[in-house]
């Protein structure tokens, strides 16, 4: 399986119709993305193929995000026929409970691919019932091992929450950069590891050049970051 790298810190969020004309998005956007994610709606439309072609027309990670949320037995064929798709990673809601993450991320680790617990989505409704439950989530999610969690960029201060309770060994992917409302680079400077993207960048009518802009501007945004945060500590040095 390929593996998540922390190059560009961008997920490209893939979710249109026509299968020809996503498989030409991911192929000029990937220089300025880490992975390409892929909804059930884009695999419904275009069956468990697509999964596998934009496999073979790219050489970034593929992350399905079908949202699994079933019994046990279900749960872990739906995860077992996606990464034999050609996925190298799922999303499983956590708040189905223990039984069913335990046996989404077993069948994933037999197969080396990554299993994200949702911990909440990023919507407003979200806030209704799943930001009730989201800690028990990621408590769970790193009891269980999973490789990381999603959290939602549209609230960066529940990905700081998050980061705090699954320490830094796993991954935290955010969804609603941009369209959704969430600010380039503010789930990363609260301990995400990668921000997700999509509207912007396939609506846009030159993809490419959107992506590269955005990529450049969380590099900025990151790096001037870096430099406040060390001014800061060079001050208080000098001030005790």
């Amino acid at each position: 399986m390929r593996r998540l790298i922390e190059n560009n810190r961008i997920i490209h969020a893939l979710d249109i119709k026509d299968l020809d004309k996503a498989l030409e998005i991911a192929k000029i956007v990937q220089g300025y993305v880490d992975a390409i994610k892929v909804s059930q709606l884009f695999v419904l439309r275009n069956g468990l193929r697509a999964i596998s072609k934009l496999r073979e027309t790219v050489n970034v990670p593929i992350l399905t995000c079908f949202k699994t949320a079933d019994i046990p037995e279900i749960s872990k064929e739906m995860i077992q026929e996606i990464i034999d798709a050609g996925a190298d990673g799922v999303t499983v809601h956590g708040f189905v409970g223990r039984d069913v993450v335990k046996e989404c991320i077993k069948v994933a680790n037999q197969r080396d691919a990554y299993v994200f617990v949702i911990t909440e989505m990023s919507h407003p409704g979200a806030l209704d019932f799943m930001q009730k439950i989201g800690i028990k989530i990621a408590k769970m999610a790193k009891e269980l091992n999973a490789r990381g969690i999603v959290a939602p960029a549209t609230r960066p201060n529940r990905v700081g929450l998050y980061r705090n309770i699954v320490g830094n060994d796993m991954l935290i992917i955010c969804p609603g950069v941009g369209a959704q409302g969430g600010k380039l680079g503010d789930a990363i400077l609260e301990g995400a590891n990668f921000e997700i993207i999509g509207r912007s960048i396939y609506m846009a009518e030159d993809p490419r050049h959107v992506a590269s802009i955005l990529c450049s501007q969380l590099k900025v945004r990151l790096e001037e970051s870096s430099k406040v945060a060390q001014y800061r500590v060079t001050a208080l040095a000098r001030d005790t």
